[in-house]
């Protein structure tokens, strides 16, 4: 959304009002606040304090985790929305000296994504008061700006339960009244169950008090109230079943954890919410099929802004020289083609994602380095390696030799010779000579890969997904202006698949998910859906859009998935498209050209799955991550504040 200042409001006020007599000076009020009764009392005032509300809104895009552990900032100095969130679980590989810690690492600390802003919610609560008691508002605007302010509530609430568990459920704006007794303001922490419902009954109470407009997207929507109900309900159902496999992820007053018995309930809603927007109830949403390469356009999904995407619900948006923008293009462009030539290529998508993108004859496979004798297998062209696979492989992560900008990336990692020794460099600047030559010519990407090189893909790939192409969106004075979408139509199907599958529904959750996955080309119909299947599709589909910890979570397999132990190339190509498939460590694929003057493989490419040397640690997910540590001064501040789990 456009980000509304009220300095701006404010400053212009204060200038209008400033033509006083010398002796009238100390007669005027303090200019430094706006007077509430002025504040709600014009819609555009009204909205500019809501802008700041929406702005404040936390999810995959914001700082998320350990408080030393700050986030790259955008051109503007905002918090950089994403790439470090991004670069871990084994998704991916941050190619920057200063996130290597990442996969350094064994494991996560227990207060890893904690969130716990009481401010803001004190904040909507005030606001939710202070415009049901306005009486100069229309009430049209009225309904429609307390409504806003309740899904941003009901939403924050969502964010801090799915990280932390039941929580204090504060709906109005505590005041200490100065008498040294606190005891008023110290709340306990709700059960798990009763901060999803209260997240359901908000979106349930609001969701017709909002505009139904398909082209209303970083406001506020009754798509968008549905489309947090559903994920909701799914979240609270999934966690109420398979709970039940983690018992001791609980605590007694039902602060963590929700009796399986309430399982169906959940899903129940969730189908239902999910069902009214895709029946049409809150405007005519679609999946976004417009342009003709299927690659392109799951690319294009996150980057059209115009009403021909009637696929995006609730985004956050910027908008450039609007003071909002980030610098998502900037740090993960490809290096040779930066605007600025500068650092790039941080998130590199790992070769464990890569490798989950089904063929299209609906089967799992590792890609083709090597035959059926142990040979390795030579391509004409580096792209023949990903044919005939899932349209959003290409669409979510730019592949060696693929396009950005018109420009196709440099990604190798060196010669292969005949001798099966490796020639190579430690910059593609750095020119030697080959076997039997005399000539200095280029013997490693201008992109990669140099094990150990930040700024260049150590993977193989870089991401594509968000990738701004405008002109100027990589660099630092300018930003990028694509939206980062929170809710979408396709993860709407999803879940509803999702609750259809747990509800034994078959047929319901197979027609869901197979519109998902033709729009990816994906054209032979699944008609027996899996749990494997759910948490694939998912993966695939919405890839660094800020589910997979919160999946993994939800369905207590991140104690599985992420157990601990290292992995080998075998771990890395087995058991595809298995829920509970171990992704401890993120790999590579790396591409090399044959050099063998006379041979007919000579200037084809080979690959080789390769463990950057950076990866030295591996993802160890303990039962005490389920929940994150909540904060010892919380907890010395309100003795009612009960501790988390095994921890």
């Amino acid at each position: 959304m456009k980000k509304i200042s009220l300095i701006t409001i404010i400053a212009t006020l204060l200038v209008t009002g400033s033509c006083k007599k010398d002796s009238s000076f100390l007669d005027v009020p303090p200019k430094q606040v706006l007077p509430t009764e002025l504040a709600f009392s014009d819609p555009a005032l009204v909205l500019s304090i809501l802008g700041d509300l929406y702005n404040r809104q936390r999810d995959f895009s914001s700082l998320d985790g350990h408080p030393v552990r700050e986030y790259p900032l955008s051109p503007n100095g905002d918090v950089e929305p994403g790439w470090r969130t991004f670069a871990d679980f084994s998704e991916s590989f941050p190619s920057e000296n200063g996130s290597s810690f990442l996969v350094q690492r064994t494991g996560w600390d227990y207060d890893e994504w904690y969130i716990w802003d009481y401010g803001y919610i004190r904040d909507l609560n005030l606001f939710i008061q202070r415009a049901t008691a306005a009486t100069k508002l229309t009430e049209g605007d009225k309904t429609r700006f307390i409504a806003e302010a309740r899904f941003l509530r009901a939403n924050y609430y969502f964010e801090m339960v799915k990280r932390m568990g039941g929580v204090p459920l504060i709906t109005d704006p505590l005041a200490y009244d100065y008498s040294g007794n606190v005891t008023p303001l110290q709340k306990a922490r709700a059960k798990e169950s009763e901060l999803y419902d209260f997240v359901i009954s908000e979106a349930e109470a609001i969701k017709d008090q909002l505009p139904a407009d398909v082209n209303e997207k970083s406001r506020a929507t009754k798509a968008a109230a549905l489309a947090m109900e559903a994920r909701a309900a799914l979240y609270a159902g999934s966690i109420a079943k398979y709970g039940a496999n983690t018992p001791q992820v609980s605590l007694q007053g039902g602060e963590v954890g929700i009796p399986a018995g309430m399982a169906n309930g959940y899903y129940t809603k969730a189908l239902a919410a999910a069902q009214s927007i895709i029946n049409g109830g809150a405007g005519a949403y679609q999946l976004y099929k417009v342009l003709p390469d299927l690659a392109d356009n799951f690319a294009a999904i996150f980057l059209d802004k115009s009403s021909v995407n009637q696929e995006a619900i609730f985004v956050e948006d910027f908008k450039v020289n609007s003071g909002k923008v980030h610098g998502f293009t900037t740090n993960n462009q490809p290096f040779s083609i930066s605007d600025e030539g500068l650092d790039a290529g941080r998130l590199n998508p790992s070769l464990n994602l890569a490798e989950a993108f089904e063929k299209l004859d609906n089967t799992y496979a590792p890609f083709g380095t090597k035959d059926g004798s142990g040979n390795p297998v030579y391509y004409t062209n580096q792209l023949d390696i990903f044919a005939g696979r899932d349209a959003r492989l290409a669409g979510t992560l730019l592949l060696p030799g693929g396009s950005f900008k018109g420009k196709k990336t440099d990604v190798w990692a060196g010669y292969q010779l005949a001798d099966g020794s490796v020639l190579t460099s430690d910059d593609a600047g750095h020119l030697k000579p080959l076997p039997g030559t005399t000539t200095a010519v280029q013997v490693v990407g201008k992109d990669g890969v140099v094990n150990g090189e930040e700024f260049r893909s150590q993977t193989g790939f870089y991401i594509r997904k968000y990738l701004d192409p405008a002109v100027g969106s990589g660099r630092r004075g300018r930003g990028s202006e694509v939206a980062f979408i929170r809710y979408r139509y396709a993860e709407v199907l999803l879940n509803a698949a999702e609750a259809a599958f747990e509800l034994g529904q078959q047929s319901v959750a197979a027609n869901y998910i197979n519109q998902v996955r033709a729009r990816a080309g994906l054209t032979i119909p699944l008609t027996d859906i899996t749990f494997d299947r759910i948490v694939h599709e998912r993966r695939v589909e919405l890839a660094f859009e800020g589910h997979i910890l919160y999946d993994m979570k939800r369905w207590r397999l991140a104690t599985a998935v992420w157990d601990g132990n290292p992995m080998t190339v075998t771990d890395l190509v087995s058991n595809i498209g298995k829920a509970n498939k171990r992704s401890t460590q993120p790999y590579g694929l790396w591409p090399y050209k044959y050099y063998n003057p006379g041979n007919a493989n000579n200037g084809k490419w080979l690959f080789k799955e390769v463990l950057p040397s950076v990866v030295t640690g591996r993802n160890r997910f303990q039962l005490g991550n389920y929940y994150s540590q909540i904060g010892n001064d919380v907890i010395s501040a309100n003795p009612k504040i009960v501790k988390q789990p095994n921890q």
